[in-house]
């Protein structure tokens, strides 16, 4: 008889093997389209060149000219990349920042008393992230905590302070009305930094920052405790997330009231300022007690199932989540969170993603410490803590070097639960294969019954079937390479197998 291997799509880890029988049951570096698993794209060096510090948030934009150009928001520098060429533009007297958060376990980073209201935070707390926006084809940058910073797109020149915005502001976004906002910053009348507070500049000049009747400059104090943590475009309207909840924006456009913002949702916060993606107006983000959320514009929030999330949510490093690091893969319809794991240090060093249109979840091993995706580049970019830049799903291997993957399937039965099954070979469905690919099988006779392994085989590409012999009733398979290149789409591989009777 033939005993075809057609697993259900996604990973499911958080249960046990017989109460998730027939499912995959742990990957890295595969991933589910269109119902099937296959290896992740590979990765390539943009440039020689490597970052001068930790990058925690990176955009690319096109200029005037119709060049492309890609800053990177780093610990000790703000860089920039034009014409394939790495550029320093840090704006002078920009001291370093932290590149590790010191704060303690919980919510967000930074003791729970720790400063005071009139203050901004104090930079050693968490690692220094940056707030990057375009005004026209300039850049607009602030690392957070600090000022905000212009770059006229002149590699000649570094950015310079815009000394008409607030001296401390937490995160920064650029309005499709060419308004710049300021999230977490000083309050315009008494000049004290207020957690809640957000300014406006007026339309089209960021370099107006006082409020009047004549102009849409405007301040706003959110309702509610706590601090906001990041901003976000969502369709026409700006998302606002505390550590405690969400908000949302209307632009109005009436200088006594330019924004009105309202509360749409509590205990949803946002655990860091980039640990949030929208994707065709709908948000993900991950809460600061480890839950993933969704909001589709026009809906509430909602916690996302996930059934990797035990893994993600015992091993992510609290104290580090400003580090958590949201992008998406749009060619794959993908939304990846890059996480410090307490297995590998307190740096990014693992992902969990999902595939938004079937909702099957995938983890994977992989230390990048900020990511976007295409466009207008070609391929998504991510960075590495000591200064690589890559392009990814960009061949099949790891620049040039060995791609690691694995995918294994949790136990499920040969036959009938009684019956005993005689294995005698493996007819390999892989597409696209290259490179061989390594088989190893797990079998035992009763659930509780000791495990005995059969391989592993290496399947070559083109390879009809791998000849064995072995019999039991419950079986685990698991297929990996370590190999350059690498890649392979799964199909409905099978087992030649003979029932040989009940014991």
């Amino acid at each position: 008889m033939r005993i075809e291997v057609a697993l259900p799509p996604g990973i499911v880890s958080d249960e046990t093997a017989f109460s998730s029988p027939g499912r995959w049951a742990d990957s890295s570096n595969v991933r589910f389209h269109l119902g099937r698993p296959e290896t992740i794209g590979g990765w390539a060096r943009v440039t020689t060149s490597t970052l001068t510090g930790v990058c925690r948030n990176a955009l690319a934009w096109t200029d005037n000219d119709g060049a492309t150009n890609i800053a990177f928001g780093n610990h000790s520098a703000l860089q920039v990349l034009v014409g394939g060429t790495l550029y320093d533009i840090t704006p002078s007297g920009l001291s370093s920042g932290s590149i590790d958060g010191a704060g303690g376990p919980g919510y967000g980073t930074g003791t729970y008393g720790s400063g005071t209201y009139g203050t901004s935070s104090t930079p050693e707390w968490y690692a220094r992230t940056w707030s990057l926006a375009t005004f026209g084809e300039y850049l607009i940058a602030n690392p957070r905590g600090s000022k905000l910073y212009v770059w006229n797109n002149n590699t000649a020149n570094d950015a310079t302070e815009i000394t008409q915005a607030p001296d401390n502001i937490n995160n920064i976004l650029v309005t499709s009305e060419r308004q710049v906002l300021a999230f977490g910053c000083n309050e315009e009348v008494s000049g004290n930094y207020n957690p809640m507070c957000i300014r406006g500049s007026d339309l089209e000049d960021y370099t107006s920052w006082t409020t009047s009747a004549s102009n849409n400059a405007f301040e706003h104090i959110l309702e509610g405790g706590g601090r906001i943590v990041g901003a976000r475009l969502f369709g026409a309207y700006v998302a606002v997330w505390t550590d405690t909840g969400v908000h949302l924006g209307q632009f109005l456009g009436d200088p006594g009231q330019t924004y009105r913002f309202d509360l749409v949702a509590e205990n949803c916060g946002l655990i860091g300022p980039n640990a949030v993606e929208v994707v065709n107006q709908v948000a993900y983000w991950v809460t600061p007690d480890l839950l993933f959320y969704r909001w589709a514009l026009g809906a509430a929030p909602e916690a996302l199932p996930c059934p990797i999330h035990q893994d993600f949510a015992t091993n992510m490093v609290t104290t580090q989540g400003e580090k958590l690091v949201a992008s998406s893969i749009g060619k794959f319809s993908e939304v990846w969170f890059h996480y410090p794991d307490g297995r590998d240090g307190i740096e990014n060093s693992r992902y969990v993603a999902l595939n938004t249109k079937d909702g099957v979840w995938f983890p994977g091993v992989l230390a990048r410490t900020a990511a976007i995706d295409a466009g207008p580049t070609q391929y998504p970019l991510m960075t590495t803590y000591a200064g690589a830049i890559y392009w990814h799903e960009n061949g099949n291997s790891a620049d040039g070097g060995v791609l690691d993957w694995s995918l294994s399937s949790s136990d499920f039965y040969l036959g009938q639960a009684e019956q005993m099954v005689l294995l005698r070979s493996m007819w390999p469905d892989f597409k696209d294969q290259q490179g061989p690919v390594s088989m190893t099988l797990t079998l035992r006779d009763f659930p509780q019954a000791d495990e005995r392994s059969v391989g592993p085989y290496t399947l070559s590409p083109g390879q009809s079937r791998q000849d064995f012999m072995t019999q039991g009733r419950i079986a685990a398979l698991t297929f990996s390479a370590s190999a350059a290149p690498t890649f392979m789409r799964l199909g409905k591989p099978s087992f030649d197998a003979k029932a040989t009777g009940l014991y």
